[in-house]
């Protein structure tokens, strides 16, 4: 069992607690309490990468008044491509950083698109939307919800949602709670990838990002959320 235990605690890398760790032997046909779990991986000291992430810093940033929070009115999607979250986030290279842009569906909590750049304009975010919309194609009515960060908030973002009929919304003034999932997705990241390691340039961040997004965020990591499936598969036994 405790060879098992840490062939998937190796699979996963080094980020399974020992409830992931559970449900991965569930999943396997293998009966073992948690308790017997979480004692095993105790004893031996294996642990998942629990860290604390630093927030960004208060800035002061412009925003704009207009614009509503439209899934406090909306139930939790049923099915893909019905609510899009976006956000923005840092990442240190070298002496410098580097800023990553995420696009979610919170459906299935997997991650549509990414993208990387020195820069935080709505340029950016304008293209890795289109390549999003190009690659999902979603019908109209789907809310695109993001904070109200001014490369979010531009006028091209609005006109390019208005164009493929999606619908803007944004975070209430001094709630960013309303974009939890990705919060929760960026305090994985730091605590599973970030923390700890140092990237001296750019093409080593966006080949560790590519690694874990594309290659275990999305087709391996357990979520909780989407009762310990990843968003792939449960993409797929929900079509």
């Amino acid at each position: 069992m405790l060879e098992r235990i840490r062939t998937i605690h190796r699979a996963s890398r080094h980020t399974y607690g020992s409830p992931r760790v559970h449900r991965s032997l569930k999943a396997l046909g293998v009966a073992v309490g948690k308790n017997r779990v979480a004692r095993l991986m105790r004893e031996n000291g294996i642990q998942g990468r629990v860290m604390e992430v630093t927030r960004r810093a208060p800035r002061l940033r412009q925003f704009q008044q207009d614009g509503k929070n439209l899934r406090l009115q909306t139930p939790f999607p049923n099915a893909k491509d019905k609510q899009w979250v976006a956000d923005l986030t840092y990442v240190k290279v070298g002496s410098q950083y580097q800023h990553l842009i995420t696009i979610m569906d919170v459906y299935s909590r997997r991650i549509l698109g990414w993208s990387l750049s020195q820069s935080r304009t709505a340029a950016d975010v304008l293209q890795l939307l289109r390549r999003v919309i190009r690659k999902r194609d979603p019908d109209p009515g789907l809310i695109f919800h993001t904070d109200r960060g001014i490369e979010f908030m531009a006028y091209t973002i609005q006109e390019e949602l208005v164009r493929h009929g999606l619908r803007r919304s944004y975070n209430r003034l001094g709630y960013c709670t309303d974009n939890a999932h990705m919060e929760s997705f960026y305090h994985s990241l730091k605590g599973e990838l970030i923390r700890g390691r140092i990237f001296n340039c750019k093409q080593d961040l966006s080949l560790a990002l590519s690694s874990y997004i594309d290659g275990f965020y999305n087709r391996s990591r357990l979520h909780s959320g989407i009762g310990y499936t990843n968003p792939i598969d449960y993409e797929k036994r929900t079509a």
